[in-house]
């Protein structure tokens, strides 16, 4: 292994700049050239591939997003246009590739590594829907951020007794919007894994204002079933019957922005190191992720054909103490 290349891929996620960081200087400390891939897999395809020195990524880890950019790349998805990001990839000499991402990303990984070219992933998504890593990188960050958002709107619900429903993001899991309401005391958390009507949401919010609560706060998973914009219109068309109607924050992009918590820089930093010495390892077609508070690889097939799912303790929980 002389040469490495690193790139980011899918949606940007607080921390994956201390990764990329890591992952330069780690390779440049055991001897390696190490080279940047700009905009993802669509870089690697039109040859957006360049040389990358210590000082090239100094002054990035306390950064959001990724210098490297990101961009979905159609062309990437075919055998064609994987073969000539691997032709690009040889043309230069490079030895083998990280992959900073979440599923999707992954995939495009594994995609890699069955046509024989040595790549290793690092887990990098705000949603935490990644198998193979128990915490990925971002999700701490953005997690910070939802709460923020919760302690400012609890303010302000009290002091008008009203209902608000705060969406976060999460298109298939719903980890980040359980964990902000539980952390955040919340009246209830809507997730894609667990069912629920309108009604039902309703029935619980009469309840909470029959303990006397002074205000409530749902926190919904924007791939929930009902999400905040189908609840908040659903309200609003019953709203005689119901009795109430809801206010909506949705805060979206915004728990992708920002500088990544402390955590997330230690994480992105120890899987970056870990990246690079499963490369010494000989290691290929794995992700590189965080188990029971060790860095640990696991084969990317095993990664793409399994979903991460919610602990059911973590629901009973923070139904237990609403």
């Amino acid at each position: 292994m002389k040469r490495i290349a690193v790139l980011t891929s899918g949606g940007d996620a607080p921390g994956m700049n201390a990764a990329i960081r890591a992952v330069v200087r780690t390779g440049i400390s055991r001897g390696w050239e190490v080279y940047g891939v700009k905009l993802g897999y669509e870089g690697l395809i039109s040859g957006k591939i360049f040389p990358m020195g210590a000082r090239d990524v100094g002054g990035i880890i306390q950064r959001g997003g990724t210098v490297l950019g990101s961009a979905r790349s159609l062309e990437f998805k075919t055998e064609e246009g994987q073969i000539k990001a691997i032709r690009n990839l040889n043309e230069l000499g490079i030895d083998g590739l990280v992959v900073i991402g979440g599923n999707g990303s992954q995939t495009g990984s594994y995609a890699l590594h069955q046509h024989g070219f040595p790549v290793v992933g690092i887990a990098s998504t705000i949603d935490n829907d990644l198998y193979g890593s128990e915490i990925t990188i971002g999700v701490d960050t953005a997690l910070n951020i939802s709460l923020e958002a919760i302690d400012r709107l609890k303010i302000t619900a009290s002091s008008h007794q009203r209902a608000f429903l705060i969406e976060v993001m999460g298109r298939g899991c719903g980890y980040l919007a359980l964990m902000s309401a539980l952390a955040g005391g919340a009246e209830m958390a809507v997730i894609p894994e667990v069912k629920i009507t309108p009604d039902q949401i309703a029935e619980r919010l009469r309840i909470s204002y029959q303990k006397g609560k002074a205000h409530a706060i749902i926190v919904v998973a924007e791939g929930a079933e009902y999400n905040a914009e189908k609840l908040a219109a659903y309200f609003s068309e019953h709203r005689q019957r119901l009795g109430f109607d809801l206010r909506t924050t949705t805060l979206g992009h915004v728990q992708r922005g920002g500088s990544p918590s402390a955590f997330d820089r230690i994480l992105a930093s120890r899987l970056g190191a870990g990246a690079t010495e499963a490369l010494v390892r000989g290691e290929s077609g794995v992700l590189t992720g965080l188990i029971k508070s060790e860095i640990v690889t696991t084969p990317l097939e095993v990664v793409v054909q399994n979903k991460k799912t919610v602990d059911p303790k973590l629901i009973e929980l923070a139904e237990i103490l609403d």
